[in-house]
């Protein structure tokens, strides 16, 4: 595909600068961009990046008015043009049509919707409920009893055990293990004995689960992902795990059993959180953060979690403690040269 700089600003409702005649016929960043290539500014940070840019056009805010390329495109948001233009450029989606390969093997028990494409290698197991328009990829496992709804996409490599409850929509990652045995055990005389893990997994509509992580079934009841939770690779969700809705679970993040995460809730990558506590709804956890008591709202950082304006005030106060130190060791200095007078 090609398009011109002109019909690119058309389509976007964009003004041109510079030559709108040029071809353009691909996207990319401003470091990865080529002539022939668009790309986006957008952030005064990445100003320097820009000026050094290969790239033939680019989309700028409204009011930049260098003119760095040999073309501009001025429009009020030059991110979401830019997405709008790699999607126009990119290849056709893979496409996967209806049926069961011939490798699969599918229950007679288990009920298929219409249009519902199974993958080579794939087990189904009796009971299981496969809704309308549903993929299951490549070597994937679905278990007894399990209901997956209409329009999800399971990639290859996946394992769904029995008697999960997955709605319509949901996308599920290679690598991904749901209803795994939640990790519960007594400790006796003899050693470790392990306690029945009886409930189930329910994934609600709109949600994405990413690659290699995995959301273990409830000791008893469920363990509940609710409508439109994102979670990213390798997330480790215990039993009895509550996440509310539309909120957001970045990579490597731990949740201990019985945790209950209320709507909206934004928890940032390779944060830990022991089991048994409540996160209020709109609460955000940063980075690496370590929780272990119930957080009412706000933002939360460190290990243990504090309010993040107090721990960036400990973080400041660590790093003064050099000047701190030396000025101590001047005062004492002072002090016994006094003394010795």
């Amino acid at each position: 595909m090609t398009l011109t700089v002109r019909e690119l600003a058309e389509s976007s409702g964009g003004e041109t600068a510079g030559d709108a005649s040029l071809t353009i016929t691909g996207a990319a960043p401003l470091a990865e961009a080529t002539p022939g290539e668009i790309t986006f500014y957008g952030n005064p940070r990445y100003l320097a990046a820009f000026r050094k840019t290969r790239a033939s056009a680019a989309f700028v805010p409204a009011d930049f008015t260098e003119q760095i390329v040999p073309a501009q495109i001025r429009l009020a948001n030059p991110i979401k043009a830019f997405e709008q233009v790699v999607l126009r450029f990119a290849p056709a989606p893979i496409s996967f049509l209806p049926g069961i390969h011939s490798s699969a093997v599918v229950s007679p028990e288990a009920s298929l919707g219409e249009k519902v494409a199974i993958g080579a290698h794939v087990v189904i197991e009796p009971g299981a409920r496969i809704g309308a328009g549903t993929r299951i990829g490549s070597n994937s496992y679905i278990g007894h009893e399990t209901t997956i709804g209409d329009n999800c996409i399971v990639y290859p490599n996946v394992t769904i055990r029995e008697r999960t409850r997955m709605g319509n929509r949901v996308i599920v990652h290679s690598g991904v293990v749901i209803g795994s045995d939640g990790f519960g055990f007594e400790m006796e005389s003899s050693g470790h004995k392990k306690i029945p893990q009886i409930g189930i997994v329910q994934i609600d509509d709109d949600v994405e689960i990413g690659a290699n992580t995995t959301i273990d079934r409830a000791r008893f009841g469920r363990t509940w992902i609710q409508e439109g939770v994102k979670i990213d690779n390798l997330v480790q969700v215990g039993h009895n795990v509550v996440i509310g809705k539309h909120s957001i679970i970045v990579a490597q993040v731990g949740i201990a059993g019985s945790v209950r995460i209320g709507a909206g809730v934004v928890i940032g990558g390779q944060a830990g959180i022991i089991g048994h506590i409540e996160i209020e709804e709109g609460t955000m956890i940063g980075a690496q953060t370590g929780v272990s008591k119930n957080l009412h709202g706000g933002t939360w950082w460190a290990t243990p979690a504090v309010p993040l304006k107090e721990s960036l005030e400990h973080l400041a106060n660590v790093r003064r403690l050099g000047r701190w130190f030396e000025r101590i060791k001047a005062l004492e200095k002072k002090v016994h040269e006094r003394e010795r007078s």
